[in-house]
């Protein structure tokens, strides 16, 4: 599903990320730990396509069998909507939508009917215990319901792989619990493979891999 190799980064004179080496297969649920520093984010960030690695004669960066290097702006941006899912710490819902809007944007974005994104909106929502939500925007949501809310938008355009930074960073532990367990029931019904980057021990040893990285490198 994702193979990279040899992935460089810099900014400016620091050297963040040091020839890392990469396969995650199909279906798997990945963690990424180590302490702040070590590159994990940056790390995701490329590998999500939101960041471009330094290019080496004899790196690679592969998704799903397309090569990513080799997509313009545009082709990318497509690449990263319809095949790529994020979930971040502060759940980065806009604030003026409704729960149902926000999860639709996504959708909209890649051109699907209003009808239809909605209809899959509330199939998402229904599954993860919102049925009663649509029309509540953020400020009325609790924090475990805001992420499960940004939850919905990762999952709107069927995406092949969810990448999520500390997804339950700002949560109480309860409802930290229920996300960890949430991803492994969506890996178990719709098949996509996770990367997570966590500084939660109970979250990384629940993965199938825990990927420890220092100083920029993968041991």
């Amino acid at each position: 599903m994702i193979i990279a190799k040899n992935i460089q980064k810099y900014y400016g004179n620091l050297h963040v990320l040091k020839g890392v080496d990469l396969h995650i297969k199909k279906g798997e649920i990945i963690s990424i730990v180590g302490a702040s520093g070590a590159g994990k984010t940056t790390l995701l960030q490329i590998l999500g396509t939101l960041d471009l690695a330094v290019p080496m004669p004899d790196s690679d960066f592969t998704i799903n069998k397309i090569k990513i290097q080799a997509l313009s702006q545009k082709q990318l941006s497509k690449f990263r909507n319809e095949q790529l899912g994020f979930i971040f710490q502060f759940h980065q819902l806009l604030p003026e939508f409704t729960a149902l809007e926000n999860v639709c944007i996504p959708a909209f974005i890649k051109k699907v009917s209003k009808s239809d994104a909605e209809k899959r909106a509330k199939e998402l929502l229904d599954f993860l215990g919102l049925k009663d939500r649509y029309q509540h925007k953020p400020s009325q949501l609790s924090g475990g319901e805001q992420q499960r809310v940004a939850v919905a938008r990762a999952l709107i355009n069927n995406p092949k792989v969810i990448f999520a930074d500390e997804p339950s960073g700002n949560l109480d532990s309860e409802s930290a619990e229920n996300l960890h367990q949430l991803f492994f029931k969506l890996r178990d019904q719709f098949g996509q493979t996770f990367v997570i980057v966590t500084h939660n021990e109970e979250l990384a040893d629940m993965a199938d891999r825990k990927l420890v990285m220092v100083d920029g490198k993968i041991l």
